[in-house]
């Protein structure tokens, strides 16, 4: 009856570790989602501050990432993705805008020096 009582506590330790687990998880894709959330304001702020037509050319780049990201909180809150593909996704979004940014700003100062 002992190795029974063990068998049992060492279940329920598995059980609350399991779930410690998770509530890390959760913790850990909130956080990383509020960290690309802060990433996306930065590019607003750098699109508003930039020439007319960096913005005009930046502004559909951005709604695509708020988008992606807002996509990405919904599937994070259901459950559905792990953190690493919401964070991945976010990544990928977030380097086509970097690209676009730097394609944007070369060509805005190569229109300011012709």
């Amino acid at each position: 009856m002992v190795d029974v009582d063990r068998v049992d506590e060492l279940q329920e330790q598995v059980d609350g570790l399991q779930e410690e687990l998770a509530s890390v998880r959760r913790q850990l894709a909130a956080a990383e989602l509020d960290q690309w959330r802060g990433r996306i304001d930065d590019l607003e702020v750098q699109a508003a501050l930039g020439s007319m037509s960096v913005r005009d050319r930046l502004g559909p780049v951005i709604e695509e990432l708020r988008n992606t990201w807002l996509d990405a909180r919904a599937r994070a809150g259901e459950g559905t993705e792990t953190a690493s593909e919401v964070t991945d996704r976010l990544r990928d979004g977030m380097e086509r805008a970097m690209s676009e940014i730097r394609n944007a700003v070369r060509d805005a100062r190569s229109s300011l020096s012709d």
